[in-house]
């Protein structure tokens, strides 16, 4: 047989070979696999500080904290890292139940293979949307769905998560500074008695925050205020 009907009798056979699956592409299929699933998870970790901050009760909570710490005129006591850390592990209080959902529902499938990022992203975003529509007022749905020039679901179920977030971050901005205002009032009355003592006085060369100042101090920890301040923010996400 000549060199080119070897080739031609061959031809079938090279044909079918190439068609069969090699021993090594389900090995290779498996790491691909893997690999998706694992830098998946690693962008869903690098995203998690903006997911805390955007759908939890993280927003409220470290507000109210921040407008204390102004009330007694310290900016910097207690220091940043004291009320974020207080502030996470009240939110992390705050969101356990729904945590809890995301895990079991989304998350563990994700990470065992039994769900997709789909399937995971579907599961996991319904106890979130069902948290945040609680605590988001229809009149927040209606400006934000207002600005985009969609008109509004006529269910609940309908509506979109990326035009609920920014509607429950309005609603928690406009609690928090509700809160707020309600702790700042005493301290503002102590500034004004203390000011007014010192103007009565003549002393008017003498800062009055430096008077005010340890009486606030002394006011917050004998009605244990921070306690109070506490039990006030936990209550208003009931």
């Amino acid at each position: 047989m000549t060199p080119a009907l070897r080739i031609v009798a061959l031809s079938p056979v090279c044909a079918l070979a190439c068609m069969a699956e090699p021993a090594w592409a389900a090995p290779v299929a498996a790491q691909t696999s893997e690999a998706v699933r694992l830098a998946v998870i690693l962008t869903v970790l690098a995203v998690i500080p903006a997911i805390l901050i955007s759908t939890t009760s993280f927003i409220r909570i470290v507000v109210v904290l921040a407008m204390v710490r102004h009330a007694f005129g310290m900016p910097q006591t207690p220091p940043n890292a004291v009320l974020t850390s207080l502030a996470l592990f009240m939110t992390a209080f705050v969101m356990s139940p729904t945590l809890s959902a995301v895990n079991e529902d989304a998350l563990q499938p994700l990470l065992d293979g039994s769900a997709d990022v789909t399937q995971a992203m579907d599961r996991g975003g319904a106890p979130l949307k069902d948290f945040m529509l609680r605590h988001t007022r229809d009149k927040d749905l209606e400006t934000v769905y207002q600005i985009s020039g969609t008109p509004l679901p006529e269910r609940v179920e309908d509506v979109e998560l990326f035009k609920l977030i920014p509607a429950f971050m309005l609603n928690e901005l406009r609690v928090a500074f509700t809160i707020g205002f309600v702790i700042l009032l005493p301290f503002l009355l102590i500034d004004l008695v203390v000011a007014s003592i010192l103007l009565a006085l003549g002393m008017m060369m003498v800062p009055p925050a430096t008077i005010s100042l340890p009486i606030k101090v002394l006011m917050f920890v004998l009605i244990d205020g921070w306690s109070l301040v506490m039990e006030g923010l936990l209550g208003s996400f009931g």
